[in-house]
Formats: C-alpha cells, structure tokens, sequence
C-alpha cells in the first residue's frame, strides 16, 4: 500500500521513511512539509494511507486532514505527533490511529495494518464507509484527568464499572472516569469483553477465575485483587465464558 508521509521536520520525515521500508506491502510514495502540500499531493498521488503530523505552519495536520476525507476514495489518516493534547480531535475525525514520537514500529505496523482493512471497506463500497468507521474497535480510551487529555490502552483495562452518569475504568496504571455508556461499551468491545452485570464489563482476558459466598459470586482479576460482583441473571453466560479461557 502507497503511503504519504507529512512532517514539517525532515528529520521526522526520513525516520518514518526508513521505517516504512523496513516492513513488507507498504511503500513511501510521497512527502509533504505542510498540510497544503497534503492536500496537493493526495490530489495527485492518491496515497492509501497518510502519515500526518498535527503542528505544522500554515495549515495543520487536523485541518488538512478534514479535506483530505473530503476527496473522492480518501486516504486513511494516522497522525504522527509528539503532542497527546489532539487526541480526542483526532479520533472526532475518523483517525484510524493516533502515534506518539518517536513512533515505534511495532505501532506503526499495528495501525498500518488497521488501515488495510479501512482501505478494504472503501474500494468494496465507498458508500459503507462512514458505517465502516462506526464499526472500528478503538485501541486506546480518551479521557480528561485534570484537564489534561489521557490516552488508556483497551488491552490494559481490567474493567468497566458504571458509576451513576460516569464509567469507571480501571486499568494497569490505576483507574479514571469517562462518560460513556456501559452499552456502547459492550457493543464496541464485544470481543474482548463480557457483560456480568448491568453495572459492569470485564476483560475476557484479565479474568482470573469465579469465586463465591453463600449469596454471591464473584469475578476475580489476574494480579489486582478487585472481585465485581455477578448478576444472577449473567452467571451462566460467565461461567460458559470462563470455561473457555
């Protein structure tokens, strides 16, 4: 698959390049200094995937991105930036992923090959595309702790816990609150994740096991010692799911 890289540092320009060549069905066809070269140069060589820097002069990455999806069979977007603040913007535009610098190849394959498959959505049928994005599983959860924006991994989450309006995440390095809903939680996060009550979600992977009391049972977690609680009406689900850990 074609690639654009877009950097306004060229020493950032030639990492991505280097590393591009290094990993098999990708190629650099192309670099642009600024989001208007961007734009121009999708015009012209009509990359699969743009490689986009987000702090640029003149037009920035974010801005350029949005009329770059406005073309006709689009490039999917990866942003490649040294800043985490964009992060919630960047996946409100439909960015495929989001890279911190320096960009460490086994994450730029990762998100390169999610881009295969947008790719393959858009030339079975463009119309499917926006259906398509809805459909993407997030890698990381965004959420604002101090008014700072944090970027949780999906893989390093133990579980969801519904807290009045708020969802309670916890996760390798601690915990913190978004607002989301629980259900659109369990419809993106299905594979990985099971229902075990109607207040919770727990990764599939981080189960450790079902203990219980006369009353109650309970889901325990590989190297926390968290248990939830659950329903009655989710138990067999839960003990099915388990057996097949």
């Amino acid at each position: 698959m074609n690639v654009l890289i877009v950097d306004d540092e060229s020493p950032a320009r030639k990492r991505l390049n280097r590393l591009i060549g290094e990993i098999d069905g990708f190629e650099a066809v192309g670099e642009a200094k600024n989001g208007q070269e961007a734009i121009d140069q999708c015009d012209v060589l009509k990359p699969d995937i743009v490689l986009m820097d987000i702090r640029m002069p003149a037009v920035d990455g974010l801005d350029a991105a949005k009329k770059i999806t406005q073309q006709k069979s689009p490039p999917a977007i990866i942003y490649c930036t040294a800043y985490s603040d964009h992060a919630l913007q960047a996946f409100e535009s439909h960015a495929v992923d989001y890279l911190l610098k320096p960009v460490n190849k086994e994450r730029l394959v990762e998100a390169l090959i999610a881009c295969t498959k947008v790719s393959r959505a858009q030339q079975a049928n463009v119309v499917e595309i926006e259906e398509a994005e809805e459909k993407a599983v997030r890698q990381h959860i965004c959420a604002r702790v101090r008014g700072n924006l944090v970027l949780v991994p999906v893989e390093s989450i133990y579980y969801f816990h519904a807290d009045q309006k708020y969802i309670n995440v916890k996760h390798s390095e601690g915990e913190l609150l978004i607002e989301e809903t629980l259900l659109s939680l369990e419809s993106e996060f299905s594979e990985g994740f099971l229902r075990i009550h109607r207040n919770a979600l727990v990764s599939k992977e981080r189960i450790d096991g079902l203990v219980k009391n006369e009353t109650t049972s309970f889901v325990t977690f590989k190297g926390i010692d968290d248990q939830l609680e659950i329903s009655r009406r989710h138990l067999p689900a839960v003990r099915k799911a388990i057996k097949t850990l």
